[in-house]
């Protein structure tokens, strides 16, 4: 393998906890509630799926599943997509539906897993092409310079600045491409075996993480470092 394409949330990075996330919008509008209101919004939040990283929507409301679907292919669309599901949920304030989207964009938001900074470094010392596929709405190159995380980083190929999702094989392309490597040279490391697999249809490895709190993954990413040196099953582990 002489390039490794990483998918982003769940794979290199993980999004703090609904919690957290609702807590640092309510303070930075300073706005208190009682902390089992806060928690139970909290839960509210992200059994709707409105947190982008984190659960995924128990129920998608009919009026936000058409652009739900394409969430991925524009800003535009990621945003009504999630404050859509977000507005599910009263809150305090209506104002902080799209504070919360806001909030989620921050690298304050993001935190790496455990091994990602050792993993990036050790496939640079190793001469191995790193590229960044994400399924997003919006720009998270600040979050790997916030982290020290970018100068590990050729390529990003972000799907809102494409107009196409994964598994759409053209992601995967274009970051082949942009690494200047055949995509049977590429191994593909991502936490959704449907939309990180669609490598595969390009010949490119395959090697899937579980999407887990940081503190439960501790090195998850390090047998990237060891799948390198050979040709990994496609699409498994």
């Amino acid at each position: 393998m002489t390039a490794v394409l990483f998918d982003f949330s769940g794979t290199l990075f993980r999004v703090e906890t609904a919690e957290s996330w609702l807590r640092a919008v309510l303070a930075e509008a300073c706005l208190a509630l009682p902390e089992e209101e806060l928690a139970e919004l909290a839960r509210a939040l992200e059994t709707a799926g409105a947190l982008p990283g984190g659960a995924a929507p128990v129920r998608v409301p009919e009026e936000v599943a058409g652009v739900w679907r394409v969430r991925d292919e524009s800003a535009a669309s990621h945003r009504a997509a999630f404050t859509g599901l977000s507005r599910q949920v009263p809150l305090p304030d209506p104002g902080l539906h799209d504070a919360l989207y806001d909030r989620h964009m921050t690298p304050a938001a993001w935190a790496p897993y455990p091994d990602a900074l050792d993993v990036l470094s050790g496939l640079r010392e190793l001469g191995v092409g790193v590229g960044v596929v994400s399924n997003i709405g919006w720009d998270l190159r600040p979050v790997f310079r916030e982290h020290g995380l970018d100068r590990f980083v050729d390529a990003y190929v972000l799907s809102y600045e494409h107009g196409v999702q994964k598994p759409d094989p053209r992601l995967f392309t274009v970051a082949c491409e942009a690494l200047g490597v055949d995509p049977r040279a590429a191994l593909m490391v991502g936490d959704d075996r449907r939309a990180d697999g669609g490598a595969a249809a390009l010949g490119c490895g395959v090697h899937f993480v579980d999407h887990l709190p940081a503190a439960e993954r501790p090195d998850g990413l390090r047998p990237v470092l060891d799948l390198v040196g050979r040709r990994p099953d496609s699409p498994g582990r």
